[in-house]
């Protein structure tokens, strides 16, 4: 897909985004059963089901997902098509590229064993690899961008309001 491809494809959703703010306003979903065999949830994608469970590092048989892979996999993923959209949209020129992310955990406050520890990641890094010509000024542009469009990368940067409940 080229620039105009993209911005022709997008421009009516702009377009009525503008005209009705409302029509913005998405709930996406994501729905688990949990295994009464296992600890484990089985986790409904749209394409397949996804089974996840308890890391190594917390008694797991690492034969389930991650649910903290599978959340610096949402990261790349969502990185890597917002970078490629952007770059479509700039007209970068980009070869091959690749998409990391790493997340450091301290298991001891998953597993309460320090109160201290924080439960969840203390820090992640987000890499790209680009084969690429484009001077650095450019580069920086892309990756400016890609940060503030990419929806998982600004979910996780600016904590939503979040609520838990529970029904029988």
């Amino acid at each position: 897909m080229d620039s105009a491809a993209l911005k022709a494809m997008q421009a009516p959703l702009k377009d009525a985004y503008r005209d009705d703010a409302a029509r913005a306003l998405i709930t996406l979903r994501a729905r688990g059963t949990l295994d009464d065999q296992s600890i484990a949830c089985k986790v409904e994608t749209g394409r397949a089901l996804a089974v996840a469970g308890l890391h190594p590092a917390t008694g797991g048989s690492g034969l389930e997902l991650c649910s903290g892979d599978m959340l610096l996999e949402a990261l790349v993923a969502c990185a890597g098509v917002t970078l490629k959209a952007v770059a479509t949209a700039l007209e970068f020129k980009l070869g091959n590229a690749t998409v990391e992310a790493e997340g450091d955990l301290d298991f001891r406050g998953t597993l309460g064993v320090a109160r201290d520890a924080p439960v969840g990641f203390r820090e992640i890094r987000l890499k790209f690899a680009l084969d690429t010509d484009e001077p650095q000024q450019r580069i920086d542009s892309l990756l400016k961008l890609t940060e503030r469009y990419c929806v998982v990368f600004q979910t996780i940067n600016s904590k939503p309001k979040l609520s838990v409940s529970a029904r029988r």
